[in-house]
C-alpha cells in the first residue's frame, strides 16, 4: 500500500555494492547514485554509514494464532510420536475431535506449520549422493511402459513394453519394443541388441529386481541370480548387480531417462499425427528414429567410450526358450496356452519350437519348417487363446466346408469383423450347409486369388441385391465349378467265379495234388518268365 503511494523501495545489497564500486572507480557521488538507482540522500547515508538498521528478528504476530490451543496440546505430540503424519490426516483428526469448529479454511496454515516443524524437529531424510562413473564402467537396463498413449498396429491396440538400455558415462540409450512382459527372452534379446548397437560391452550391468534375472528372495544376489541370467552375463563377461528392494533411485541412471525418452516418443506421435502403425517393424523403426535424435548430442562421448568397451563375443547367446511338440491331427500345436495353426504337411511330426518374445520358430530336425507370429493374451476360449492362419487351413477346409459350422476356432478363421458379420447373416438366412460352402469358397478366393477386400465388397453388394450364390461367386471370380468326384460303383462278383481258378490249376503241368514242376513248365512253354538264379539277395 505504501509503495503505491510513492514510498521508495528499500535499498538492496546490490545497489550499495554498485554505488561503492562506482565511487572507488572515481565517479562523483551524484553519478554513482544514478548508476545504482538510488537517491543522492541515500548515497550520503551510505558514505556516512548512517543507514537505518533493518530488523533481523522475525516480525511479531499481527493476529491471533488460529491453531492456538490445538497445536502444542494435540498436534505436536502426535507429530513427535509419528513424524510421518500428513497435514490432511491431522486436519481430519481435528474435525473428528472438535466437530463444532470449521477446520477446513486452516488447511494451508496447518500444512505450513507441519512443514516448518518437520524441518526443525523431524527426522533426517535420506541423503542422495551424486555419483560419477568412468567410461565403460557400467550400464543400466530396465523395462518401462508408455502410459497415456494408445499405440495400435493396423488399428488394433498393441500391448507392449519398452526395453531401455543406457551407458552411464556417455548417456547413449537404446530402446526396443518388447511383447509378453518382462521375460528372460525379452531381456536377453534386448540386451544383446543394445550391446551390438553400441559396439561393445561395459564392465558391469545394473538392473532393478527383475524376475527374469533374480528370484527376489531377499537373500544374497549371488544366491538369488537365475542360472540363465548368470550364463548370459558370463557369455559377455559382464559383472551384474541390482538395486535394493524399494530403492528405485539406485537405478536412477535409467529410471530418470525413462521419462525423457517417453516424452520424446509422445511428442513424436504428436508431430506424426498418429500412433497407429501398419506393422510392429514400422513401430520399431519409428522408435529407432526417436532414439537416434535423442542420442545425436551424445555421439561424441559414445565414440570416446567405445575405446574402452570390450569387444563383443563371436556369437550371440540363445535368446529363446525351447519346447518339443508333436503336431496334432488338427494341424495345430499348443505353446503356453495358445493354439497355433501350422501347415498340414507337418501333421504328426515332432518339432523343436524356439520361443522368442515376438515369434515362434518351428524346426524339423535342423531345418526351419515354419515361423509364426507369437500371440500374447487375446480372447480366450476353453482356457486357451487361438492364433489361426487361414493360409494353413483353407485347402483342407475347402474339402470339408461343413466343418466351418461347428469349428471351435470358427471366429479366428475370418479376416476381420466385417467378414464375421456377413457370415452371421448367411448362416441365419436358411440353408446352413449352402452358406458354409459359399463362405468357404469366398474365403478361398480371398486367400488364394483376389484378396480379401474385393471379395468382401462383392459379397456385401450381392447380399444386398439378394443375388448371393455359389454359382455367382464362381462366375464373378472365374472359378471352375467345384464338382464332386463321381461315385464309384464296384459290382460284387459271383462266388462261382472262384471255380474257374480251380480248373486252371488242374490244367497246369504237374497239376493235381502236387505242385507243378517249374522246369517242366518252362520246357512246355507254360511259363514265359525266366527263373530266378540261386544266389544271395543284393
Amino acid at each position: 500500500m505504501r509503495r503505491a503511494q510513492g514510498m521508495p523501495a528499500p535499498l538492496t545489497s546490490q545497489q550499495r555494492n554498485l554505488f561503492m564500486a562506482k565511487r572507488r572507480g572515481g565517479s562523483s557521488q551524484e553519478a554513482a547514485a544514478a548508476a545504482a538507482g538510488i537517491s543522492v540522500r541515500s548515497a550520503r547515508r551510505i558514505e556516512r554509514n548512517q543507514l537505518q538498521p533493518r530488523a533481523n528478528q522475525p516480525r511479531g504476530r499481527t493476529r491471533p494464532d488460529p491453531l492456538a490451543g490445538v497445536w502444542e496440546e494435540v498436534l505436536e505430540p502426535l507429530l513427535q510420536r509419528a513424524p510421518a503424519l500428513t497435514p490432511i490426516t491431522l486436519l481430519e483428526h481435528l474435525q473428528r475431535q472438535k466437530p463444532d469448529v470449521d477446520w477446513l479454511p486452516l488447511q494451508r496454515t496447518l500444512q505450513r506449520r507441519v512443514r516448518e516443524w518437520k524441518a526443525l524437529h523431524g527426522p533426517d531424510p535420506e541423503v542422495i549422493f551424486p555419483l560419477s562413473y568412468e567410461p565403460g564402467e557400467i550400464a543400466f537396463c530396465d523395462f518401462t511402459q508408455l502410459k497415456g498413449v494408445a499405440v495400435t498396429i493396423a488399428g488394433q491396440v498393441f500391448p507392449h513394453l519398452l526395453f531401455h538400455y543406457r551407458l552411464a558415462w556417455s548417456g547413449w540409450s537404446y530402446a526396443q519394443v518388447v511383447q509378453g512382459g518382462e521375460s528372460f527372452v525379452a531381456l536377453s534379446e534386448g540386451l544383446q541388441n543394445a550391446l551390438a548397437a553400441c559396439g561393445g560391452v561395459p564392465d558391469e550391468l545394473r538392473t532393478d529386481r527383475l524376475s527374469a534375472a533374480c528370484r527376489n528372495r531377499n537373500g544374497s544376489f549371488s544366491a538369488d541370480i537365475t542360472p540363465r541370467y548368470h550364463a548370459l552375463c558370463s557369455h559377455y563377461s559382464l559383472a551384474y548387480s541390482r538395486n535394493n528392494l524399494g530403492v528405485a533411485h539406485e537405478n536412477g541412471r535409467v529410471e530418470s531417462p525413462h521419462g525423457h525418452l517417453k516424452r520424446r516418443i509422445e511428442q513424436a506421435f504428436l508431430l506424426r499425427g498418429s500412433s497407429d502403425f501398419e506393422t510392429v517393424a514400422d513401430y520399431q523403426a519409428f522408435l529407432a528414429e526417436v532414439s537416434d535424435d535423442y542420442n545425436r548430442p551424445r555421439l561424441c562421448r559414445l565414440e570416446q567410450e567405445k575405446a574402452v568397451l570390450r569387444p563383443l563375443p563371436p556369437f550371440r547367446f540363445a535368446e529363446y526358450d525351447i519346447e518339443q511338440l508333436t503336431v496334432r491331427r488338427t494341424s495345430t500345436i499348443e505353446v503356453r496356452k495358445v493354439v497355433y495353426s501350422v501347415p498340414p504337411r507337418l501333421i504328426g511330426q515332432r518339432l523343436t519350437v524356439r520361443i522368442f518374445h515376438d515369434r515362434l520358430q518351428l524346426l524339423l530336425g535342423r531345418q526351419l519348417a515354419c515361423e509364426l507370429e507369437r500371440l500374447h493374451g487375446g480372447v480366450e476360449r476353453h482356457g486357451r487363446a487361438w492364433s489361426i492362419d487361414l493360409e494353413h487351413l483353407i485347402d483342407a477346409l475347402r474339402r470339408k466346408p461343413r466343418a466351418l459350422l461347428h469349428c471351435r476356432y470358427q471366429r479366428e478363421l475370418f479376416p476381420d469383423e466385417s467378414w464375421w458379420q456377413i457370415w452371421q447373416q448367411l448362416r441365419s438366412g436358411g440353408d446352413r450347409d449352402a452358406a458354409a460352402r459359399l463362405m468357404v469358397e469366398a474365403l478361398y478366393v480371398g486367400c488364394r486369388l483376389a484378396g480379401y477386400e474385393p471379395v468382401l465388397a462383392w459379397l456385401q453388394k450381392a447380399h444386398q441385391r439378394q443375388g448371393l450364390s455359389l454359382a455367382a461367386l464362381q462366375q464373378r471370380f472365374r472359378l471352375p465349378p467345384h464338382r464332386p468326384l463321381p461315385t464309384q460303383r464296384i459290382p460284387q462278383h459271383p462266388l462261382q467265379s472262384y471255380d474257374d481258378l480251380l480248373v486252371l490249376r488242374a490244367q497246369a503241368p504237374g497239376g493235381g495234388g502236387r505242385a507243378a514242376d517249374p522246369l517242366a513248365a518252362a520246357a512246355a512253354g507254360a511259363d514265359s518268365l525266366p527263373l530266378a538264379e540261386h544266389r544271395l539277395a543284393g
